[in-house]
């Protein structure tokens, strides 16, 4: 992102524009009651995307090491990382917020968000959009993360109660705030339509784009950016996690029978979700269709996942699409690493598709990029995509031995050519919260 930051295109913030904005603004209500009344529901098309991960610092660079099967977990570089029992994740090596920031927005951004306006000029250039008059009117954004600023929490204790200082920084908790990112990102793009973040530990992105896809669907909003982003990489961050006992030493390796937990990664992924018939009639390149969202509760254990809640949300997806279990091709799992997730999922997969899971192909990116926690279902989304556009599904990799438990095809260790036409994203979070998001191909 160019240091010097476009000024938004804001004519409500402008002497002499109010009762312009004003004008657009009801133009806008009148516009999308009648699209609901007399249109029903909209599609919505994929038209941007975004990233920055363990993987690469763009979508090309990210899918060719999906393609290739790439592990981008490897040893944490962080301070005090001795003291941690846990030393690998996926982190985003050799980042350097200088090279697409000045220093005053520095000041403002964790790292979360700098991920997350990284990823976005992404996403907004690929789409070829403009946020002007009333497209910036119906147009805002959705983000997901679990944590927030966690990198600002850490240095900010450590200012505290280790250097024993007593003022911090005045602009710690517009810093670290959850919706830090989103907000930073409608004021970049000038977006004063429906804007907020979503936090529901690692279902948050998904919560967040299905969200967004209902925003469009309805026709509340023409234009929205979403997706989501996590930066738990850091000594408190990481320390945290140890404490819940569910992390690997040396891998993550999701469904195989050697499996023993799951590693952090951090990063950020961010799409762009437009009206289809706005989309067509500029003539953007669509990537892909959203076309069903489903999300449910276990109501049962803080930790421990439910399948019968996860196959509720499978089930509701395909539903919401109009999708028959036949139709689905592939699905990017939820897949941790850990005992409890990879047998529960696997559990509800087969339930939710009966004989057809057999035929249905199934992997884990986390064995790649790490579990980004409140942004992993942004990244993963990604492999969707290129399941649907490429007809490469990305592998699961780090796969040493096959477990009973988890008896699916699960796209061992090399990524495989295939043509699907619908695809499913699956988030489980702590809290027992669902969410599925359906993909078809365009």
């Amino acid at each position: 992102m160019n240091a010097k930051r476009r000024k938004p295109a804001n004519p409500a913030k402008k002497p002499g524009k109010v009762k312009k904005a004003t004008t657009l603004a009801r133009a806008m209500i009148g516009r999308v009651i009648m699209g609901r009344n007399a249109g029903g529901l909209r599609r919505v098309a994929i038209t941007g995307m975004g990233t920055v991960n363990a993987l690469g610092r763009d979508v090309p660079s990210t899918f060719e090491a999906m393609r290739e099967g790439r592990c981008g977990i490897g040893p944490l570089e962080f301070r005090d990382v001795d003291r941690l029992a846990i030393h690998i994740g996926g982190q985003v090596k050799g980042w350097n917020p200088e090279e697409y920031f000045n220093r005053q927005q520095i000041v403002l951004y964790d790292k979360f968000t700098q991920f997350t306006l990284l990823a976005a000029r992404q996403a907004v250039e690929q789409a070829g959009l403009i946020f002007e008059g009333e497209l910036g009117l119906r147009a805002g954004v959705i983000l997901g993360t679990a944590a927030g600023g966690v990198n600002t929490w850490d240095e900010n204790y450590r200012t505290v109660y280790e250097e024993g200082k007593n003022r911090v920084h005045p602009f710690v908790v517009p810093k670290l705030m959850n919706n830090a990112a989103a907000s930073h990102v409608s004021m970049e793009y000038g977006l004063l339509g429906p804007s907020f973040t979503v936090a529901t530990a690692c279902a948050s992105s998904n919560h967040a784009m299905g969200l967004a896809f209902n925003m469009v669907r309805s026709g509340a909003a023409v234009v929205m950016l979403t997706g989501g982003s996590e930066s738990m990489l850091c000594f408190g961050g990481v320390k945290a996690w140890e404490g819940l006992r569910v992390m690997s030493k040396d891998a993550c390796r999701p469904f195989s029978a050697t499996r023993n937990g799951m590693v952090q990664g951090e990063g950020a992924g961010v799409f762009v979700f437009e009206d289809w018939e706005h989309a067509v009639a500029r003539g953007a390149d669509i990537l892909a269709e959203v076309v069903g969202f489903s999300m449910s509760s276990d109501a049962q254990d803080i930790v421990m996942p439910s399948a019968i809640g996860a196959e509720r949300a499978i089930t509701g997806a395909m539903l919401d699409a109009h999708m028959n279990p036949e139709e689905v091709g592939y699905i990017n799992a939820h897949g941790t690493g850990t005992a409890a997730n990879d047998k529960t999922e696997c559990s509800a997969v087969a339930h939710a598709f009966g004989p057809h899971a057999d035929r249905l192909m199934i992997s884990s990116t986390k064995s790649m990029h790490g579990h980004l926690i409140g942004g992993t279902g942004a990244v993963e989304m990604l492999a969707c995509i290129m399941a649907l556009r490429d007809g490469i599904i990305a592998p699961t990799i780090g796969y040493e031995e096959p477990d009973p438990e988890c008896a699916l095809d699960i796209v061992p260790n090399e990524a495989r050519e295939a043509q699907v036409s619908a695809v499913l994203s699956n988030a489980f979070a702590f809290g027992g919260l669902n969410a599925v998001i359906a993909l078809r191909k365009v």
